[in-house]
């Protein structure tokens, strides 16, 4: 059986988990998620947890087990936490700046770029050359700060563009005559 989807998760306080049918949605302080549920995997809810049991027979159960095992823990931590991922600028005049559910960013086009939030996520700007893209789903934050890491990737001779705040660019050597 998978290691991952023997761990049982402890749901914390001011979290709700309702399980219905063939979907298990959670409530929390951040928001609320639901997702589809797999048949050969079964979901036993206690008072304060959660256990995960693949069905007999199936060769995929088991890793589905802890797939859908690492899914719900990630729901339940969005709900009570959230998710966050930290963006920077690296670049002579790159500006951010967040309005409501927009961010406008200058880096280096003639024109300002504006990318709009899809529901559930938020964005900040502590500074102009800083990103916060916050939210309850994890998938969904990290998808939306790889579409603005997109719009200017670092460039591999001087390091400008937009990358994460943990990233680490490799720069290469001009060449020599």
């Amino acid at each position: 059986m998978s290691r991952v989807g023997k761990m049982p998760i402890t749901i914390p306080s001011g979290v709700e988990v309702a399980l219905s049918g063939d979907r298990i949605s959670v409530k929390g302080a951040q928001g609320a998620l639901a997702m589809a549920l797999v048949p050969s995997v079964a979901i036993n809810q206690d008072k304060s947890s959660l256990t995960f049991v693949p069905a007999e027979g199936d060769a995929n159960a088991d890793a589905l087990s802890g797939t859908m095992r690492a899914l719900v823990a990630n729901m339940v931590q969005g709900v009570s936490k959230g998710f966050e991922r930290k963006l920077t600028l690296v670049g002579v005049g790159f500006r951010a700046q967040a309005q409501g559910p927009k961010l406008t960013l200058q880096v280096g086009f003639s024109h300002p770029v504006v990318k709009e939030m899809p529901d559930g996520v938020k964005v900040e700007c502590p500074t102009q050359t800083e990103i916060i893209i916050k939210g309850p789903d994890r998938q969904r934050v990290g998808q939306v700060a790889a579409e603005v890491r997109a719009i200017r990737p670092p460039e591999p001779y001087k390091g400008k563009g937009i990358r994460y705040a943990d990233e680490r660019v490799t720069l290469k050597e001009t060449k020599k005559k």
